[in-house]
């Protein structure tokens, strides 16, 4: 059985937050990006984001990712959870594990928007 084409990026256009060094962010995008900072501030989170963006082959295994927390897998259940609802991972169940890969185009977005003034 082979496994259902995933969406790599829900938000793909970058062009829609220019650098705040460049331009205050509207507060559309401020709401729509803020999500993705705050499922970001946590320091687990933020790990966890690191270790699914430079899994190799571009996505890992939640069997992977459990074991490098001190905390239980319910936790990382969680903050997966967020991460996965702020849209910066997408997943997907295969058999008894879920397999977890970045969101390039939200991540693109929070990046350029921080880019500070050359």
């Amino acid at each position: 059985m082979s496994n259902p084409p995933r969406v790599l990026d829900q938000v793909a256009d970058a062009s829609c937050c220019p650098p705040m060094a460049q331009q205050k962010v509207d507060a559309a995008a401020a709401a729509s990006l803020s999500g993705a900072f705050k499922a970001l501030g946590d320091p687990v989170r933020l790990q966890l984001m690191s270790m699914i963006a430079s899994a190799p082959g571009g996505e890992i295994c939640v069997c992977d990712l459990t074991p490098a927390f001190e905390v239980s897998e319910s936790t990382i259940s969680h903050h997966l959870k967020v991460l996965r609802t702020a849209g910066l991972v997408g997943s997907e169940r295969r058999a008894s594990w879920v397999y977890y890969w970045p969101q390039p185009g939200l991540m693109r977005q929070l990046a350029t928007l921080l880019t500070p003034d050359a």
